[in-house]
């Protein structure tokens, strides 16, 4: 009954024997003998620290353990959420994409005609790709034309409901621009391009192309351009001028190094000729005749 309530005492943590086996020494010892029933009593501290301690330990590798467990879960968090951003990414670059270039405004004279631009593209392609010309008119949105593409390179027929409206796009070069006859004040506003392609689960992509009626266009002031562009071709001109008068020059300068070089090689060679001939003269006449 003794050891029994011993080991009661001193049993160790409820989760003790569902930890790892690393931990076994940990273990308060058996007191199945007589024996150590004396030496429980002296050694009754030290075992109690000893147990404290290893319970301290067990804990620490328990939530040493926990700690690593939720790193791991969210680190694999971590990863499906990266999966997930690129898979969303590639399906985003290869949505359609509308655009009316990169200027979204022009100026027109009143009476005048005026494209206005849309284009699409999409890296899935296209089938029963829908699209429409709406005007903001104060809020209500009219609609100008609208048609079906079946498919890539197959024309549209396309229905109009503006009389001055042309529909001046192709299939074949993924272009869907119209153009407006006639201008007035009343055109001006904002012009909107929408497309629908089923392919992607029927996603909206639209486009603002912004009109603006003037009585007549502002002309430019090119007077400052002009003035630079003279300075810079004037300081061009007088550049390639000095050039060639400098290669002119350099050129006639060894034109004459030339020229006296031959006639001091050509002096020299006269002079020691006539010092030799007048030489053997001489000497023929001081031999003494035989």
């Amino acid at each position: 009954m003794k050891a029994v309530s011993v080991l009661s005492a001193v049993s160790p943590h409820p989760n003790y024997f569902s930890r790892s086996t690393s931990t076994l020494h940990c273990r308060a010892p058996s007191f199945n003998s007589d024996r150590h029933t004396h030496r429980r009593s002296q050694d009754g501290a030290g075992r109690q620290g000893k147990r404290v301690d290893c319970l301290a330990d067990m804990d620490s590798r328990g939530n040493s353990g926990s700690f690593l467990h939720r790193w791991t879960r969210s680190g694999d968090a971590v990863h499906a959420g990266l999966v997930v951003t690129l898979l969303i990414g590639v399906w985003c670059t290869q949505a359609l994409e509308v655009s009316v270039g990169k200027v979204h405004f022009v100026e027109v004279m009143n009476g005048s005609s005026v494209l206005l631009p849309c284009t699409y593209s999409s890296c899935i392609g296209i089938k029963n790709l829908y699209f429409n010309w709406h005007y903001n008119d104060n809020g209500t949105m009219v609609k100008l034309c609208e048609a079906v593409i079946p498919a890539e390179g197959v024309e549209p027929h396309v229905k109009i409901y503006h009389e001055r409206l042309e529909f001046v796009g192709s299939s074949k070069d993924s272009n869907i621009s119209v153009l407006l006859w006639n201008v007035t004040f009343e055109d001006e506003g904002e012009y909107t391009c929408f497309a629908r392609n089923p392919k992607e689960k029927d996603r909206n992509h639209s486009a603002v192309f912004t009109l603006i009626v003037v009585d007549q266009l502002k002309e430019v002031d090119n007077t400052l351009t002009i003035i630079i562009v003279s300075v810079l071709g004037g300081l061009i001109g007088l550049i390639i001028i000095v050039m060639v008068i400098k290669a002119i020059v350099v050129h006639f300068l060894n034109k004459a190094q030339e020229k006296n070089k031959e006639c001091l090689v050509s002096s020299s060679g006269n002079d020691n000729t006539e010092n030799g001939l007048s030489g053997s003269k001489a000497d023929n006449k001081a031999s003494p005749k035989a």
